[in-house]
Formats: structure tokens, sequence, C-alpha cells
């Protein structure tokens, strides 16, 4: 279970749009992440490295929490919204929801639930 302190700097890392920063800091060597019921993607490095390939494709982006964070023991719930501008000008709001489980102050595993038609605009 995540302290409150570093569930705090995890959510502002990301709220800071250092996306990949976050993962370096706070996710887990072997953590694995999954959009919706994708198959996941396993490995810290991979995880920065999708994210980094990601955020060259953008011109700006930014992320906020809408709280609270629901936290349950090892389990963490977070609702997030991100507004990208891409570098061909399109313009995408998502909003999803993070559904983590923590050993101590590291991620080990994630799934985003988001709707896919958000990524249409």
């Amino acid at each position: 279970m995540p302290s409150p302190e570093v569930l705090e700097r995890f959510i502002a890392r990301v709220e800071e749009n250092k996306h990949a920063e976050a993962i370096e800091e706070f996710y887990a060597p072997g953590a694995s992440m999954r959009e919706n019921h994708k198959a996941p993607h396993v490995g810290r490095a991979k995880l920065v490295a999708r994210e980094r390939a990601l955020l060259a494709q953008v011109r700006a982006v930014r992320s906020k929490c809408i709280r609270p964070a629901f936290v349950n023991g090892d389990r963490v719930v977070i609702r997030w919204t991100f507004d990208f501008d891409w570098l061909d000008g399109r313009a995408t709001r998502m909003e999803e929801l993070a559904y983590q489980r923590w050993e101590g102050d590291r991620i080990v595993e994630e799934q985003f639930f988001y709707d896919p038609a958000q990524l249409a605009s």
C-alpha cells in the first residue's frame, strides 16, 4: 500500500506532465500496464519507452487528477483527464480510470479503463 505522501507525489508528477519520469520513479521493474482489456505491456523500461514515444507525438499535454483518489489496501483508483494537443493539429480530451495494485511504494500492475471513442477526435 502506498503511503499518502508517496501517492500525492505520484499524482503531482503526472500533473506536472512528467509521465515517463513518473513511471521511472514509481513503477516496479517488472510492472505491467494495460489499456481496457488489451494484452498488458510488461517491464518498466518498456513502459517508459512507450510513454516517451507517445509524448513525442504531442505539442502539449495537460494532466489532471479528479479527486478523490481511492485507496483500499494495495489497490488505488485514480480518475484522470488528459488534454492532448497533437503535432498534426488535432486536440483530444481523454478521461480514464486507472486501477492500480501497489507493493509498498511501487506500482506493480495498472489497468486503464476509458471509452476508445474518445480517440476518434
